[in-house]
């Protein structure tokens, strides 16, 4: 009786079967995480084959900086790289990370760029598209969302998990029945920080399961420590999906093991039969990628460790480096722990947003700012003024007002949805780039990242001229064939 009622926590009787599923973040977020996203399409594909026999819900493989870092430093284009996973993996879906009306850049986009953005990428392979907005802000998300549904891709909302007075579990539920009824087909809780604790998972998910009818994904950073015990417990209070990485890319940044968290739920009803042989075959792919990063020092040590500072001052790790960049870049150190109590109190004065790009980098170096000019908001960023100013949407608290009107003085912020006052610019775009169009796709490579971009293209540009020049020297006996 006793053993009924321990397995009773997420409604799964001792024999009833709720198998958890699997989304791996191996070929994404798992190498974003730690090696700053340089795995190449090259070292991904002979592994594909395994990879898809696994039983994986899904295979995150697109979105976040994957498209940046393959355009900028490994000269690929990330829609070749997409098309490619997607001729490999025959049996698993693929999902990708979407920034709401940011798509995977750093400002709102028109909604013409948007739904053609979405368009494509289901159109190249992509079958669950994960969107969120670093504000929650909903209006952020429907026309993604509207698109995925028109393009039959599961469009799956992500609730930016972070902590503060104005995130109750009333915030979460109400904001989940409000994705839901916007066409969601499954929610994710996204906690970029690692700040969801344990105990705290079991309360919301079974909030949120109580709530809503559509599957609840969890997706957590091991940065503090506590992600493993924090998806036992989210799935034993009934979560649907748990988000791994394959032994020798997690933990530190990234996701808990794949293989841990398979073996923990072996013999239980949440027991995803996953055959361990066939997991420590792909480990043993990844391991020497993963010893090579150590030695050349692309894998830094200090992220494979345990990171406290995030639950006690609810900043992310990345942040938490880019913070200790900065002062280093001015010599200002000492600072460090200035800043970080600084940081909270900008937050407040913004409305208290959750801080995951791009409103994590915008309150870090407004802290920064603060600090070493030795009075609060002398200098004040752009992005702080955007914030202020209603561009980047509504924030689930108000502004502090004295702060506002010291950064943007008597302008008159914005209240409707940002993307309302930007014209259809796809046509516009498209004309700036005809130079160097080859496929659709490349209109939307230049309207994310235009100088990148631009580069990436000359650069494939000379490739071909190099391989169409080698070829005519062949045929004229200048080499062997």
């Amino acid at each position: 009786m006793a053993q009924k009622d321990t397995m009773s926590k997420g409604n799964v009787s001792k024999t009833e079967k709720k198998p958890v599923k699997i989304v791996e973040t191996i070929l994404r977020d798992a190498h974003q995480s730690l090696i700053a996203t340089r795995m190449s399409t090259e070292q991904m594909l002979p592994i594909v084959d395994k990879l898809d026999k696994v039983g994986y819900h899904a295979v995150e493989c697109w979105g976040g900086a994957t498209f940046d870092a393959s355009l900028r430093f490994l000269k690929e284009d990330p829609w070749e790289r997409l098309r490619k996973l997607r001729d490999g993996f025959k049996n698993t879906k693929l999902q990708m990370l979407f920034r709401g009306q940011n798509i995977l850049g750093y400002r709102p986009y028109a909604d013409d760029v948007v739904e053609y953005f979405v368009q494509k990428s289901v159109a190249n392979g992509i079958d669950i598209i994960r969107i969120f907005d670093c504000l929650n802000d909903l209006r952020n998300l429907q026309t993604a969302v509207s698109a995925s549904n028109k393009e039959k891709a599961h469009a799956q909302v992500a609730l930016s998990y972070t902590l503060g007075s104005a995130y109750t579990l009333e915030y979460w539920t109400k904001t989940a029945k409000k994705i839901e009824e916007m066409g969601a087909d499954s929610i994710c809780i996204k906690d970029m920080a690692g700040l969801l604790l344990p105990y705290a998972a079991t309360e919301l998910v079974t909030a949120l399961k109580e709530t809503v009818h559509i599957p609840i994904e969890l997706h957590t950073h091991y940065t503090s420590g506590v992600a493993s015990m924090t998806y036992l417990k989210a799935v034993e209070a009934g979560v649907d999906i748990i988000d791994t990485a394959i032994s020798p890319f997690a933990l530190g940044t990234s996701q808990p093991a794949t293989e841990v968290m398979v073996e923990t739920f072996k013999g239980t009803p949440y027991d995803t039969g996953f055959d361990q042989k066939l997991l420590a075959e792909i480990a043993d792919y990844f391991r020497p990628m993963r010893d090579k990063a150590l030695d050349t020092g692309l894998l830094n040590p200090k992220n494979l460790g345990v990171n406290i500072k995030p639950l006690l001052y609810q900043v992310p790790g990345g942040m938490l480096s880019n913070l200790t960049s900065q002062l280093k870049e001015q010599h200002a150190e000492d600072k460090f722990y200035e800043v970080l109590e600084e940081v909270p109190r900008v937050r407040k004065d913004l409305g208290e947003p959750p801080l995951v790009t791009p409103s994590s980098q915008i309150v870090g170096t407004q802290a920064v700012f603060n600090v070493l000019m030795g009075e609060r908001y002398k200098m004040v960023t752009k992005e702080t003024k955007d914030v202020l100013m209603g561009k980047y949407g509504a924030t689930v608290k108000p502004f502090n007002p004295e702060v506002q009107k010291k950064c943007i003085g008597d302008a008159k912020p914005i209240t409707c949805r940002p993307a309302d006052l930007i014209e259809n610019e796809l046509s516009k775009l498209e004309s700036e780039m005809a130079q160097y169009k080859e496929q659709d796709e490349d209109v939307l490579s230049y309207a994310l990242f235009p100088q990148v971009a631009i580069d990436f293209f000359q650069y494939r540009q000379a490739q071909q001229t190099g391989i169409d020049e080698k070829e005519a020297d062949k045929k004229n006996g200048a080499y062997p064939v």
